[in-house]
């Protein structure tokens, strides 16, 4: 396929944000990229005429309940058949921050064997209370997430978090079976880690959210759908950096555009 012909859609909901920054990061890497509310997506029944699907950050309907728990269970009794259909067929799925809590709510992640009928993780308050700001996360992935395949291999990246719920957590009596799984799918895509690359091993400062551990995003074990709680949209220019004023010359983009040319790469050498 090629690139102008690609469309990606982000869905909108109450609550949610940085979906034109996401729309913006498509396009200028020349995709049609579609910011459409989640209502008429319910309405028009139409998912299945897109080539990709992002799910943004925010608070959807002021993440009553638990994060992205509403908009979760909407999505599933509306579009459930297609999501799965979309998922299936190898399209890509992208959900950022609230994206991200999601796609754990709804069963696409971490997803063992499929989606679950019931969420395998959590996304927790943090332990650190709110946090907005820059962190570091290092890229784990071996191959398997098609999302991140141009992000070399242990590269760590810089990207802001902006989020009140974001400490992973799996059931404590099989937190360590669904680690182990993660490391022998594959699934294990970003961790927290200190400026030198090292890993956060949940000291605070580094490990923004308190994450059992430093998980920041991972896969499912088809490798299309990829849940992240940082904003690569965020990231995606070099102005958008925190320290671009200080350097003599602006870098032109930021390290969340190696996700976005992930993606839209990943499309076009399939479809």
């Amino acid at each position: 396929m090629r690139r102008h012909e690609i469309r990606a859609l982000l869905m909108r909901a109450p609550g949610t944000n940085c979906d034109a920054e996401t729309a913006r990061a498509f396009r200028d890497l020349g995709v049609r990229a579609e910011v459409v509310h989640t209502q008429r997506v319910f309405r028009e029944r139409n998912l299945l005429d897109y080539d990709i699907l992002v799910f943004p950050g925010g608070f959807s309907y002021g993440d009553y309940v638990r994060s992205a728990a509403i908009w979760a269970k909407e999505c599933e009794y509306r579009i459930g058949p297609d999501l799965e259909r979309f998922v299936d067929e190898g399209r890509p799925v992208l959900g950022i921050c609230n994206g991200f809590q999601l796609l754990v709510e709804a069963g696409f992640l971490p997803g063992f064997e499929g989606r679950s009928r019931y969420p395998e993780a959590a996304l927790a308050n943090n332990t650190t209370g709110y946090q907005c700001r820059w962190v570091r996360v290092r890229h784990l992935s071996r191959g398997n997430c098609a999302l991140t395949r141009e992000v070399p291999r242990d590269a760590v990246l810089a990207m802001p978090i902006a989020h009140g719920e974001g400490r992973f957590l799996f059931p404590r009596d099989r937190q360590d079976e669904y680690l182990r799984r993660l490391y022998e799918n594959d699934q294990l895509v970003f961790r927290y880690v200190k400026p030198d690359g090292s890993f956060a091993d949940g000291e605070a400062f580094h490990n923004p959210n308190g994450a059992w551990h430093d998980i920041a995003g991972i896969c499912n074990p088809a490798g299309n759908v990829l849940g992240l709680m940082p904003h690569p949209e965020r990231a995606y220019f070099g102005w958008l950096t925190p320290d671009w004023t200080r350097r003599e010359k602006p870098p032109e983009y930021g390290d969340g555009r190696l996700i976005f040319e992930s993606v839209v790469r990943y499309v076009e050498r399939r479809f």
